[in-house]
């Protein structure tokens, strides 16, 4: 069951309509058009999906890709998933997301067999803090500047770690989901990263957000460790070109290790 402050059914990203089929609040609407949703919690939704698909056996997750097919509006979707290519230690699963009659997201995950394994001594740098140290979670929620539209923002709780809202460039901000993925669920912390690993581009922009577009049509998370708890930090840069693409990366912890490495291929162009 979900924690007190999830109990709000009205107040969830998505709610069933039973069957695959799911209502996008108001929560869902992005940036660009509060019609259409943020990538963050379709990604989110088609996790689950994932996750909910039958495996033979425990599973954790080694990638989990995304392409956005096109715009996702905020309104009655539909989501199926299905084993692609079966295997005795390692699966690849699909799921996709249809709305308005076509498929607007696809994902695939390859998830491998869970162990417990007892490993040699690895190398030093292989798990180096020096290398990969966890930011610092702030005391304090950061407000998002006047005029940053969309309510996924403001369905987030968001910290600054590192950088400034409204100042192009690199950024480190911490992310807590404010409502549940669905009414009375739990986010998984694979569905939390998910949710988050989308906002790449947005929070290291290097263009004027009125004036430029910078739209992912998809996004990669490659895991290096099982997510935990309710916080999830993307440490994120962008690099564009003049020849109208660019790539957001981004380093994904909780607050205990990275979790996962991320990448967003860019479409960059004049609004």
């Amino acid at each position: 069951m979900a924690p007190d402050r999830f109990r709000c059914v009205d107040e969830a990203f998505f709610t069933p309509l039973g069957g695959n089929r799911y209502a996008s609040t108001e929560h869902t609407s992005g940036p660009w058009d509060p019609a259409y949703q943020h990538g963050g919690p379709p990604a989110a939704l088609l996790a689950r999906a994932i996750e909910r698909e039958p495996a033979p056996w425990e599973a954790v997750m080694l990638r989990l890709s995304v392409d956005i097919l096109g715009p996702v509006p905020v309104a009655e979707v539909e989501v199926a998933a299905r084993l692609l290519r079966p295997g005795r230690s390692v699966e690849l699963v699909q799921a996709e997301l249809t709305a308005g009659g076509r498929v607007a997201v696809r994902a695939q995950a390859w998830r491998a067999r869970a162990a417990d394994l007892e490993l040699p001594p690895l190398p030093p740098a292989h798990d180096d803090p020096t290398v990969d140290p966890v930011p610092a979670l702030p005391d304090s929620a950061t407000d998002l500047p006047p005029g940053w539209t969309g309510g996924y923002l403001h369905a987030m709780e968001w910290r600054l770690s590192a950088g400034h809202w409204g100042e192009r460039g690199p950024a480190t901000i911490w992310g807590r989901m404010r409502h549940p993925l669905v009414p009375d669920e739990e986010p998984t912390g694979l569905q939390r990263t998910m949710i988050v690993a989308d906002s790449g581009n947005g929070v290291s922009n290097v263009l004027p957000l009125g004036s430029w577009l910078f739209i992912n049509p998809d996004l990669t998370v490659h895991f290096a460790a099982e997510p935990a708890g309710e916080w999830i930090c993307i440490d994120a840069r962008t690099r564009v070109q003049e020849r109208g693409f660019g790539l957001a990366s981004s380093r994904l912890f909780d607050q205990t290790q990275l979790v996962a490495r991320g990448a967003q291929s860019l479409y960059v162009g004049p609004v």
